[in-house]
């Protein structure tokens, strides 16, 4: 897998748009000033609810006739308003209204009366301002809430005029990210590279009447690193790099996705020379004739990005590159040329990228005494995120034993972790189960040890990991590219080994489900020899690849009933095969496997040294033609 090397990261996708500060302003001014209004409010509610809204409303005259029997012992008069202290009290108990412009003397109150008369003017400013305060400030609210209304509408609508604009990401600063920053997949680069060189220098293709391919498909495995060898092409370019997912083009809406593609093949038009980098284009560009109905949301997006892409005229300076894991999904009218008309495979690294790959995971972490060179031979088929994951994992368990440096300890651990799942130690297992475990993987390991197209027995465990009770691991000793009968047969014979070793031990009706897995990885094996590999011995060459199975979805192959009869045939026969050469081995080497299992009882685990010099008496027959015939 290609990985970047650097310790820098990438540019960073603009966040999504805050709120102004004016806007906050705004907002927290309106909700201060509406506070402020409940406050005043409730206030003058006090006020008014401790003072004359309390008293004991009486007639004037009701008061003129106390005042002059003697019953008033003071009067306070603030306007036209009359509050009565009563004799015998301290506060004023009762009120009333005299009339405008006149005093109480003048109503009928006996002037030589022993009463006590205050008179308080009130203030004419404070009535106003109360009065203005609570005709202005509501009408200002009420306007400002309008207003803001207003404005959240707009917002709305603006949001449904950019419904069909594309949402990608830019990265205008992708120079970070260089190919020597990159390990791995070196043919990649090289097809990659002339892209590089055209963005830069396009007039010299120009000039030769060359046209740079406008489209290049990244295929690949899962975590191989597709995503960055496009970044890589921007970085060295140093163009903008529009980075989508073709999920973002799937609407609900027949029309959007259409509409998000020509919006991001514009943007693009404008910034060239520029990338659009489309991840995952098989959520957006799967076979129409697939999937059915023309006027589909889908079938309209991927029609667009047809339309785009085919208008280009080689001088736009755009460069669309796309990623995916299932090219086999994809329209044939989008991988003809001139569109993706340059198709790259980014494959699962070989060793030595494999072992700079690890090199450049551990450069960050404090580590000390690791073998790279060893992991690397250990992890084929892993891709570079795999080998990602394996770093980490082994600076996590370095971390929790209070450890300041990664170890070779750690880095096998973790590599085991992620390989064949984590140590279930805590799984409680009886004698009896620990016995028939231990036999189990036993039978594994002696029938690969004793096969000679088998790889070799890299570890054998009865300590539970991920769903399985043990495990016996085979490691091949190098990278291969092919597989071969032999390798076949060898790897269903060894995958029965277990179920058979329960067999001659406990009886052939004492087997337990613990082979389950097992045979299902041989079925798998069989049925992938018959009809996609032709390598049956009554079919042989013969091939039924899988076909286009409509729009339900499924698998679906293109033979008959009879053909499917024959291929079952084929699958059973070697099946019964794989156990009677398993079967084989145990039976002539029954007192190997019994030591292998004493020695997993005591020990639990072995290594491949371990378990080298227990079945050392055991040797390969070196001629596999004759062991197969």
């Amino acid at each position: 897998m290609p990985v970047y090397k650097g310790d820098k990261k990438g540019a960073k996708a603009p966040s999504s748009k805050k709120p102004s500060k004016k806007s906050n302003l705004i907002r927290n001014l309106f909700f201060w000033l509406f506070i402020a209004i409940i406050i005043l409010a409730a206030s003058s509610a006090w006020q008014g609810g401790s003072g004359a809204d309390q008293l004991e409303e009486v007639p004037i005259s009701d008061v003129i006739r106390r005042a002059n029997e003697g019953e008033i012992a003071a009067i306070e008069i603030i306007g036209q308003e009359v509050r009565v202290t009563l004799r015998g009290y301290e506060e004023a108990t009762q009120v009333s209204r005299k009339e405008s412009g006149s005093s109480i003397f003048e109503q009928g109150v006996n002037v030589d009366s022993d009463i006590e008369v205050t008179i308080t003017e009130p203030s004419a400013w404070g009535g106003i301002i109360w009065n203005v305060v609570l005709t202005i400030v509501p009408i200002a609210l009420i306007a400002g809430l309008f207003i803001f209304m207003l404005r959240q509408m707009n917002g709305a609508n603006n949001q449904a005029m950019g419904f069909g604009k594309a949402n990608a990401k830019v990265y205008n600063d992708s120079k970070k990210i260089k190919f020597d920053d990159i390990a791995g997949n070196e043919h990649a680069k090289q097809d990659l590279l002339e892209v590089v060189d055209f963005l830069k220098s396009p007039k010299k293709y120009e000039a030769l009447g060359a046209r740079i391919p406008t489209g290049l498909l990244l295929a690949g495995d899962p975590g191989t690193g597709k995503t960055l060898m496009a970044r890589a092409v921007a970085g060295e370019a140093s163009v903008p790099f529009f980075s989508i997912s073709g999920s973002e083009f799937a609407e609900m809406f027949v029309g959007v996705g259409a509409s998000r593609v020509r919006d991001l093949f514009s943007k693009a038009r404008k910034n060239a020379p520029s990338i659009i980098f489309i991840d995952e284009i098989d959520a957006v560009a799967h076979k129409r004739d697939a999937r059915g109905g023309a006027g589909r949301e889908d079938e309209q997006t991927l029609n667009q990005i047809l339309v785009e892409m085919d208008g280009f005229d080689g001088k736009t300076g755009v460069i669309v590159i796309a990623a995916t894991n299932r090219i086999d999904m994809l329209d044939r009218a989008l991988l003809r040329p001139g569109r993706f008309d340059r198709h790259i495979n980014v494959q699962l690294p070989e060793r030595k990228d494999r072992e700079e790959i690890l090199a450049v995971h551990f450069k960050n972490k404090p580590h000390k005494n690791i073998d790279l060179k060893s992991l690397a031979a250990k992890t084929t088929g892993l891709a570079g995120a795999d080998l990602a994951n394996i770093a980490n994992e082994a600076a996590i368990i370095a971390a929790r034993e209070g450890k300041k440096e990664v170890g070779n300890r750690e880095v096998v651990e973790a590599f085991e972790k992620v390989a064949i799942g984590p140590e279930r130690k805590n799984k409680a297992m009886n004698e009896k189960e620990r016995e028939l475990t231990a036999y189990h993987e036993a039978g594994h390991a002696v029938v690969g040890f004793v096969l000679p197209d088998s790889d070799p027995v890299h570890k054998v465990t009865v300590i539970p990991r991920g769903r399985t009770g043990g495990v016996t691991w085979f490691l091949p000793p190098e990278d291969r590219s092919y597989k071969s009968i032999y390798e076949f047969k060898d790897v269903m014979a060894r995958a029965m080994g277990g179920r058979i070793a329960e067999s001659l031990i406990y009886g052939p009706d004492a087997v337990t489900t613990g082979a389950g897995s097992d045979l299902r990885h041989v079925a798998d094996i069989a049925r992938a020899m018959v009809i996609e590999e032709g390598m049956s011995k009554k079919m042989r060459n013969r091939v039924f690849p899988e076909v286009d199975s409509g729009w339900l979805g499924g698998k679906k192959y293109d033979y008959s009933e009879a053909t499917a009869r024959e291929i079952d045939e084929e699958v059973e026969a070697l099946t019964i095969e794989a156990t009677k050469r398993a079967e084989a081995v145990l039976k002539t080497n029954i007192d190997a496997l019994k030591a292998l299992a004493s020695e997993l009882l005591k020990k639990e685990t072995l290594e491949e040294e371990e378990v080298t010099a227990v079945l050392k008496p055991l040797t390969k027959l070196p001629d596999a033609a004759k062991l197969h015939n």
